[in-house]
């Protein structure tokens, strides 16, 4: 049975939730892949000022598809996280309480979530066309000449999500593999 949680991700919220848990999330999140992260992650090497504000936000690693006429957007499903990683320890210090994508995440990104009260969802990457149903808006807010990797603002109703890896260190992948002995 899924839970219901609402954005943005509160600390106390992000704490109850545990590795395996099947969330659908409600509310806004903010989008963001390679260039766009990379992009945030220059600007705050160079000390200048962000075009979004990212505490408390979660970040969806997505690219989505333009909408066909008469829909909110297109294809809307998860890209690879761990292409994130070099960024997420960064961000994650400045606020980012939750992050979406698929597959793996490293071990300096596991310990910068535990660290920051973070979480991680996993969305099934292929359905796309699925998730897109669950995105009632979506606004184009920072970086529009990145085209699809442009930062949105999505409004999910019943996103469904599973956490991943939680702010204990409880991670669903780790709790999956057979033992290396």
């Amino acid at each position: 049975m899924s839970r219901e949680v609402t954005l943005p991700l509160s600390p106390e919220v992000a704490a109850e939730l545990r590795a395996g848990d099947e969330i659908e999330l409600i509310g806004d999140v903010l989008t963001g892949r390679d260039q766009a992260c990379k992009r945030l992650y220059d600007m705050t090497l160079k000390n200048e000022p962000l075009p979004v504000e990212l505490d408390g936000q979660v970040l969806y690693f997505v690219g989505p598809t333009p909408a066909r006429p008469g829909e909110v957007i297109g294809s809307a499903g998860p890209t690879t996280s761990a292409r994130m990683n070099p960024f997420m320890p960064t961000l994650l210090s400045l606020g980012i309480r939750g992050m979406i994508g698929k597959g793996y995440i490293s071990d300096e990104v596991k310990s910068s979530l535990e660290q920051h009260g973070g979480v991680y969802f996993g969305a099934i990457g292929g359905t796309g066309a699925l998730l897109s149903r669950s995105i009632q808006a979506a606004e184009i807010i920072a970086f529009p000449e990145l085209l699809s990797e442009a930062i949105y603002r999505m409004r999910f109703y019943k996103f469904p999500v599973v956490v991943l890896h939680d702010t204990l260190g409880g991670d669903l992948y780790a709790r999956a593999m057979p033992s290396a002995s």
